[in-house]
């Protein structure tokens, strides 16, 4: 019988960046020496306590279904952490738990939109948004933001683009890929626009803690009852707590949306793994090693940020949060490589990988061709290896 793919597939694209990382893992297979900034995952190992956590649960015999939407001790987990570090208190019945942040905000976009939908995305964006949109038979529409603006989408902009049939608006902040963290003042100024409209806010703040030079990652939900009742927060423990192979991710909101994702979530993977579930609660109860990551993290950056500037013709901004930087390349596009014309950041993208032996992401992937990114969640000794073939890569280049 000849297979005929769903006809939902037919707008929706693989991950750019794990289509990236295929093709590097490729290259190394064969020896090759590739310096990596493509995955965005600490390379910091779980914290002992976290892993004893799951040993203990396997050797205690808790290795059985759970309810679907997660084991009591972990909705009370996250519960107590929303009140304690968001100041935002919900019930248990208005947290679920997934398998990881991106399933959790799968599931919601299949439990909120109905054909034709739309939802509101701002440029540069992760590159899962759209199309988990597009499986939802939803519609993304895409806002653009400015480098001179932070990349924070303005309420002008919302005003514009907002019809009859906009359901909902994702934030995240701070953002993949840009690294911006939304200002108080900006934040306040979206949740006051949008008290009054039936819209829901998708706050996807899964790196809340990797910030830096002061900022603070700010829950939109936090500043009224109003914009509270209309968001949905994502969050989860596997960039904090160096956990992303462990895939516990975590949604909390409106009762009647949580009730939602969790039908479906019943009817897909059902429960998240028992053993991980036991691990995010001490996660997210027991010691923090977030603070040593931050300051690793936050070395790293300045360093990444200070080599990419010192190559002509890129432009990198100093990033106030996650573990991201994205470079303006634009400033390279018409130079060639043995006779091929770089036009694109997908161009440069493979070029610096096939013989610069470096990966980073194309910009185009998260909305905004003129860039490129990298993650610095790698080792000082990668990141410099990796800066220094980027700068040799680049001076290559002809006109």
């Amino acid at each position: 019988m000849r297979h005929v793919p769903s006809k939902r597939l037919d707008a929706v694209k693989p991950s750019l960046t794990l289509s990236i990382t295929a093709k590097e893992k490729e290259m190394r297979s064969r020896g090759i020496d590739v310096v990596s900034f493509g995955v965005g995952e600490p390379d910091f190992d779980t914290p002992d306590n976290i892993k004893r956590a799951a040993i203990k649960s396997i050797e205690s015999g808790f290795t059985k279904y759970t309810h679907s939407g997660g084991m009591p001790e972990l909705k009370r987990a996250v519960q107590a952490k929303l009140m304690r570090e968001n100041g935002l208190d919900y019930g248990t019945d208005q947290i679920i738990v997934s398998c990881g942040a991106k399933h959790s905000l799968y599931n919601l976009f299949q439990a909120m939109l109905n054909s034709g939908d739309e939802v509101i995305i701002p440029a540069p964006y992760w590159v899962s948004y759209p199309d988990m949109v597009l499986l939802a038979d939803g519609k993304p529409v895409i806002l653009p933001t400015r480098e001179e603006n932070n990349f924070e989408i303005e309420t002008n902009q919302l005003e514009e683009s907002i019809t009859e049939r906009t359901k909902a608006i994702i934030l995240n902040s701070p953002c993949n890929p840009t690294g911006c963290v939304y200002s108080p003042k900006r934040l306040k100024e979206i949740a006051e626009f949008l008290s009054d409209r039936d819209i829901y806010v998708v706050s996807d703040e899964i790196y809340e803690h990797m910030v830096y030079d002061g900022a603070k990652a700010v829950s939109i939900a936090s500043f009224s009852d109003a914009v509270k009742e209309r968001t949905i927060v994502i969050n989860g423990v596997s960039k904090t707590y160096a956990m992303t192979g462990w895939r516990i991710g975590y949604a909390a909101g409106p009762k009647e949306i949580v009730k939602a994702m969790d039908t479906i979530q019943s009817q897909s993977t059902s429960n998240p793994t028992s053993i991980a579930q036991a691990a995010a609660v001490e996660a997210l109860n027991g010691d923090q090693m977030v603070k040593h990551m931050v300051k690793e993290f936050d070395e790293r950056r300045r360093r990444i940020v200070a080599g990419l500037n010192s190559i002509p013709g890129i432009e990198c901004r100093k990033p106030a949060g996650a573990f991201y930087v994205f470079p303006r390349i634009s400033g390279l596009y018409g130079k060639e490589y043995e006779g091929r014309r770089i036009t694109g950041s997908l161009d440069f993208s493979s070029l610096l990988l096939e013989k610069g032996k470096v990966a980073v992401i194309p910009g185009i992937g998260f909305g905004d061709d003129g860039y490129i990114r990298l993650s610095y969640a790698c080792s000082m000794e990668n990141i410099n290896k990796g800066v220094e073939r980027i700068k040799e890569f680049v001076g290559s280049l002809g006109q």
